[in-house]
């Protein structure tokens, strides 16, 4: 039976899902193996994330019973702030910079640094009033990867004819078409987002910031489609040419979408290999202390449609839509990864949860501190680094690995107090997705530390595919925006237990004050 189907790609660090799913949502196929090691790795090649594109998709047709003419539609989503050079017919110049590529923290730095918490003044004024947020001077982002190759690699600048984020690289290779949205280049902050109806960027922001403006891509509205799939494209995949590419989805906007979350105060978490807290809030508002903001939001068809579904506006009179809650945990399932590679090598994934259960709530007091790679947000501090504190003799290594699922989940309280602080709401109940949330335990310690409600949705590994599906979906009038949440299934609900309340509430204050004491021994030994 004919279906109308959606390639869906959903690049993480870890390398791309490749994914058949229906424009209403539903996972038909999909195909995951983690293609880089665990280790933070501050480049990737881009033209591998197409090999294996074309190859997962050639696979779900070979062996997941898919029909390559049921594609109507191909969407992408996934990781931000890392910058692809591609040349004008966007093949890769030189290697992808990802969100952990700083070399170009020296020149974001001379802009950006400065003493109002590290930033300048003048600069921290004129972007937070125009788009709620600012390039790093630490230098994870698309500001300083494009500088660091202007000034560092100047003979890829030379035939760099695009700085394209990842999901806009992967889109341009579908149809040729060099396109971004307020959303993808979000991570530049290069936009006004005040005005997300402005298919521009701020001319006086990209020449403080010293890029490039000729190898920005153009904007699009969010959401919308960019073009038809390459005839040569097609052929290879093996779908029609007639097939639609939308427009690239960030991993934080594509996972409200994918848990159905797209309501004002409609809380999702996601659970990966970082983590987050979002939802959609009515205005562009920024918390400079705890490292939030809002960010252009879902798409103005989208949010259009909400408006009216909602009977009020949720955008400005151009119809543009919500802004998204932005925020970052630098570590989440990355922690429990280091912790079974590091530790336990020899166990499945399976045998640490059952490890982790067989110590009680609290871990016998062990509170493990999850900033292996530094962290983001609620404090923005790179230097910072992990650590099990109050191990005794008679700590076992199922305290062990239940003090890492709950120290991600601390950790996940201290962002969710600064999330309720910023919507000044209160975020109940939260859907959640992501790879960790397979594990019924983690999203049991996760409700019990919050003293939330989690709603896992349905095969949450592919919440992503799902996403872009949807995307797709709204893209092409088959799905309506206040079908959203109905039509993303949940598959269990887990409540808080009362009796951990004490346990938890106690080392949960704690994990701040573990930091504040520790900031600058910290600073001392990794600045």
């Amino acid at each position: 039976m004919s279906r109308r189907l959606v390639l869906t790609v959903d690049l993480g660090s870890g390398g791309p899902k490749i994914g058949y799913v229906t424009t209403r949502g539903d996972p038909v196929w999909w195909w995951y193996e983690r293609a880089y090691a665990l280790e933070s790795v501050a480049t990737q090649d881009a033209e591998e994330w197409w090999r294996t594109v074309v190859s997962a998709a050639l696979r779900g047709q070979a062996e997941g019973g898919v029909s390559g003419a049921d594609v109507v539609a191909v969407a992408v989503t996934g990781q931000w702030a890392s910058t692809v050079p591609v040349d004008a017919s966007g093949r890769p110049v030189a290697e992808c910079l990802m969100w952990s590529d700083t070399r170009g923290a020296a020149y974001s730095k001379e802009v950006f640094g400065g003493p109002v918490s590290g930033y300048a003044p003048g600069p921290l004024a004129l972007w937070l009033r125009r788009t709620g947020g600012i390039p790093s001077p630490h230098g994870c982002d698309p500001v300083a990867h494009m500088l660091h190759l202007a000034r560092d690699r100047p003979e890829v600048a030379a035939v760099a004819r695009w700085y394209l984020e990842p999901v806009d690289y992967l889109t341009m290779r579908f149809t040729g078409v060099a396109a971004a949205t307020h959303m993808s280049m979000t991570a530049a902050w290069l936009t006004d987002n005040r005005h997300l109806d402005r298919m521009a960027y701020d001319d006086r922001l990209v020449a403080t910031a010293g890029v490039d403006a000729s190898k920005l891509p153009p904007l699009v509205p969010g959401g919308s489609v960019v073009g038809t799939v390459l005839p040569e494209v097609a052929a290879e995949l093996g779908i029609p040419a007639s097939a639609v590419v939308v427009t690239g989805t960030p991993d934080l906007h594509n996972a409200a979408v994918g848990s159905g979350c797209v309501g004002l105060g409609e809380a999702h978490l996601t659970l990966g290999t970082t983590a987050w807290i979002s939802c959609p809030v009515p205005a562009k508002k920024s918390d400079v202390v705890r490292q939030m903001a809002s960010l252009p939001g879902l798409g103005p068809s989208l949010g259009r449609s909400l408006g009216r579904s909602l009977g009020r506006s949720l955008g400005r009179s151009s119809g543009a839509g919500p802004y998204l809650l932005g925020n970052n945990q630098d570590n989440a399932g990355r922690a429990l990864e280091w912790f079974r590679e590091t530790v336990l090598p020899e166990a499945s994934y399976d045998d640490l949860e059952a490890l982790a259960s067989s110590a009680p709530p609290g871990a016998g007091g062990v509170l493990f501190t999850p900033w292996l790679t530094g962290e983001r947000s609620p404090v923005d501090d790179k230097h910072a680094r992990a650590g099990f504190h109050n191990v005794s003799l008679s700590t076992s290594r199922g305290d062990l690995a239940r003090a890492v699922l709950e120290g991600v989940a601390h950790n996940l309280r201290w962002l969710l107090e600064g999330a309720e602080h910023f919507t000044k709401s209160r975020l109940d109940p939260i859907r959640v997705l992501g790879g960790g949330a397979r594990m019924d335990l983690w999203c049991q310690v996760v409700a019990d530390v919050l003293d939330r409600t989690l709603e896992r949705v349905e095969h949450p590994l592919v919440g992503g595919l799902r996403g872009a599906g949807l995307y797709a979906g709204l893209a092409l009038g088959d799905v309506r925006a206040d079908e959203l949440r109905a039509l993303v299934p949940v598959d269990r609900v887990f409540t808080p237990d009362p009796a951990t309340r004490a346990t938890y509430d106690a080392l949960s204050a704690e994990l701040p004050r573990l930091y504040r004491r520790q900031k600058r021994m910290f600073a001392r030994l990794n600045g």
